[in-house]
């Protein structure tokens, strides 16, 4: 083997022994900061079952859940698995090339992971803001009075989020309810609190039933919700073209090193190959960039 493979393989070895400590750190952090606040807050103790490895105290570890705390470690820095499998890539092609672009794609892939994340906070968001309606129209129906359901029905759902405290002050101490509600509504998926507002406003200046308004907004957010669901179920299979697609390079580099062709030997090791993996990189992320801006294009007409 070349010197160059050798230190190749030499840097490879060292970011994955970097990746496995930092990971390790974290894991072990995490566990000694929770261990201190259950024995601070809960009273645990070293005989308990809250401290240590998951399992009832003088039994078996329960593996599962020793693994879903390693996921819970891991999910938060998914983005930093980039490194190991760069890694891999980097020992099995003696070249240190996948290791920055495994660098390079960490801080693209943490973006799009936070951004799914607050996808799913906006939509859980405003599924709470559904079930708040629901909720305050139960509790007016059942004889209570508007700002006693709404605090009760807020602390059941939490829909109103860091504005909470605010719209329950002003519910109780004859505050602008309304005007609390629409500053509720500028959260990332609180939009329906601003139908809660106006119906709020109604209620108040026209004398409206606000149940019958609530009842009707709560039925509208239900229709809306089923709208975005049906088209995500139709353009489910859009998306499974767009992985496919961003799959099939992979698959033929792997088809070709169980052919015994050594493909990445040609793709980092020869100007050929390597003018072949930049364009083919290139066309490959025009793509994928231009398929989800075609499904995204439908998910928002």
């Amino acid at each position: 083997m070349s010197t160059t493979a050798l230190s190749v393989r030499d840097v490879a070895q060292v970011a994955l022994a970097v990746c496995a400590v930092v990971a390790l750190w974290e894991a072990a952090e995490r566990r000694r900061v929770t261990g201190r606040a259950r024995m601070l807050l809960a009273g645990a103790s070293a005989g308990l079952p809250g401290v240590g490895l998951p399992g009832v105290a003088g039994g078996p570890v329960v593996w599962p859940a020793v693994a879903a705390r390693w996921w819970a470690v891991l999910r938060g820095r998914r983005a930093w698995l980039c490194l190991p499998a760069a890694g891999v890539v980097a020992v099995l092609g003696a070249s240190p090339l996948p290791l920055v672009v495994g660098a390079l794609a960490v801080p693209v892939v943490g973006r799009r992971l936070r951004a799914a994340g607050l996808r799913r906070e906006r939509e859980a968001r405003a599924e709470r803001v559904v079930d708040l309606c629901g909720a305050v129209v139960g509790e007016l129906r059942a004889g209570w009075q508007p700002a006693q359901a709404l605090a009760f029905a807020a602390r059941e759902t939490g829909a109103l989020g860091e504005e909470e405290a605010a719209v329950l002050a002003a519910a109780r101490f004859g505050g602008d309810v309304p005007e609390a509600l629409r500053r509720a509504a500028g959260q990332d998926g609180a939009d329906g609190l601003a139908g809660m507002a106006a119906c709020w406003q109604v209620a108040v200046d026209g004398g409206a039933g606000l149940a019958a308004g609530l009842d009707r907004l709560e039925a509208a957010l239900r229709d809306h919700r089923e709208q975005r669901e049906r088209l995500r179920a139709e353009l489910a299979g859009a998306w499974a073209t767009v992985a496919v697609l961003a799959v099939l390079p992979l698959a033929g580099v792997a088809l070709g090193a169980a052919l015994g062709a050594d493909p990445l030997r040609v793709l980092l090791h020869t100007p050929a190959g390597l003018g072949c993996l930049a364009v083919g990189g290139a066309l490959e992320a025009a793509g994928l960039w231009w398929a989800a801006r075609i499904v995204r294009g439908g998910e928002r007409a």
